[in-house]
């Protein structure tokens, strides 16, 4: 597969880097770290990026799909009224009924200090204070730190999904340098990554693109690494954070090798069609999650994240329905009867497509277990409202994992709980020793194992 071309890193912190010596250029050291800095995209562009598990066959494998929609869901069709396990359904969870003993719904949780609206969604699985301020600089996704401790163990560390996805400036998915990871939209490349088997000299060709990125590395890494001397303090903890990422590529690089000649699992199932129009949103996204479960199921990855940028999305069609404008102008309804019905609708399509998720995850055995009470699966969005763009009470649902479900969960709506201490119950369940991550001040209250 081509690389696409070096793009710099957004929010890296690097632009403002300022040599003095005359042999290296700002502009050639900006150049040089704009390739670096782009190659967290082999996450997304290579199809391996993992090293031969040892240990790790005899434990019980947990997974995590990560799905956030940008314009979230009527917040008065989604939460129940009550709390605790007998709280009745709301209209939206009427949808999936069949699975309430197998999901746990919250209210009144958010990310402490991440506001901005709209562009909170690149902070979904990172949780980095205000996303909109000039300085911004993400951090670690929730995703990618389970990929850089556990994800040696499967052919892919991660897969960074999306639907009608901002190419380039939205995502799920960020290095522990706060580059961003490109969103792979093609299911068809997807299902080929995973499952095609090139031809010798096909895998030939992968490793000497690997050869060459490991010596473009090597050669910028060294380059830049001489302007270490004679720079600000701030500019030497940014080179840091740079030389970090860069070590980090590395190793991935080498690591991906010894996948590069084991078989792909074979499945019984054809390739996928990709969808002409982004008009077909629903379509995509089911296909998405078909890739989601297909790859769990094999073992292929255990750390999924996929944006759903409902934002970016035309007027879809799916089923019957049409809708009269763009997804993103429908959300903005002034309370509009006309635009609620279709976003009504548009929703609780999105909670049957969740359904059959569960249900199909639910079907497939894994040691005599569901595959479902392996896979924990995080769905909501950055917007508790996207009418008013307020980034707080966000629609949170999570299901499977092991945990005893069945409940509502209902914080303080005003002063809302972390919703990263749920980021460290699941860590947590991942086999991953940490007590904290991002602004999270434990583990989620009220959620136990089963």
């Amino acid at each position: 597969m081509k690389n696409p071309p070096p793009t710099p890193a957004p929010g890296s912190g690097l632009g403002s880097f300022v040599s003095t010596r005359p042999a290296f250029s700002r502009r050639q050291f900006l150049r040089s770290t704009g390739i670096v800095l782009s190659l967290p995209l082999l996450d997304s562009v290579l199809p391996t990026f993992a090293r031969a598990a040892s240990s790790a066959a005899a434990k019980k494998p947990r997974r995590m799909l990560a799905v956030c929609n940008n314009l979230g869901l009527l917040p008065d069709q989604f939460f129940p009224r009550q709390t605790g396990r007998g709280y009745a359904l709301s209209p939206y969870l009427q949808h999936l009924a069949q699975h309430r003993d197998d999901f746990t719904v919250f209210s009144g949780v958010s990310h402490p200090d991440v506001d901005a609206g709209h562009p909170a969604d690149v902070c979904f699985l990172t949780a980095a204070p205000h996303p909109g301020s000039g300085g911004f600089r993400n951090t670690i996704s929730l995703d990618q730190y389970i990929a850089e401790r556990i994800g040696h163990q499967t052919r892919f560390p991660s897969l960074t999904l999306g639907v009608n996805v901002q190419q380039g400036q939205r995502s799920l998915s960020w290095t522990a340098s706060g580059a961003l990871i490109p969103c792979e939209e093609k299911p068809s490349d997807v299902f080929r990554r995973m499952f095609v088997q090139g031809s010798p000299a096909e895998v030939a060709a992968q490793l000497r693109r690997l050869e060459r990125g490991q010596s473009i590395l090597d050669a910028v890494g060294s380059q830049a690494k001489d302007l270490q001397r004679g720079v600000t303090a701030r500019d030497r903890d940014r080179l840091d954070q740079y030389f970090t990422s860069v070590r980090d590529l590395e190793q991935r690089m080498q690591m991906s090798r010894a996948w590069e000649h084991t078989p792909r699992p074979v499945v019984n199932v054809p390739a996928p069609l990709d969808p002409a129009s982004p008009k077909a949103y629903m379509d995509k996204v089911k296909l998405m999650y078909d890739m989601a479960r297909l790859a769990f199921e094999t073992d292929s990855t255990r750390s999924i994240s996929l944006l759903l940028d409902s934002v970016s999305s035309p007027a879809i069609e799916f089923g019957e329905h049409k809708l009269s404008d763009g997804y993103h102008n429908l959300s903005h309804h002034g309370k509009s009867e006309a635009k609620l019905s279709q976003l009504k609708t548009v929703d609780e399509w999105h909670m049957k497509l969740l359904a059959e998720l569960f249900t199909e995850l639910k079907s497939i055995q894994e040691d005599g277990e569901p595959l479902l009470d392996r896979t924990m699966i995080l769905y909501g969005s950055n917007l508790g409202n996207a009418n008013t763009h307020v980034t707080t009470n966000l629609p949170t649902l999570f299901a499977g994992g092991g945990f005893r479900h069945g409940q509502h969960l209902g914080f303080d709506k005003e002063h809302n709980y972390p919703l990263p201490n749920l980021f460290v119950s699941m860590l947590q369940r991942m086999g991953i020793e940490t007590d904290r991550f991002a602004s999270a001040t434990g583990t989620m209250r009220g959620l136990e194992l089963a």
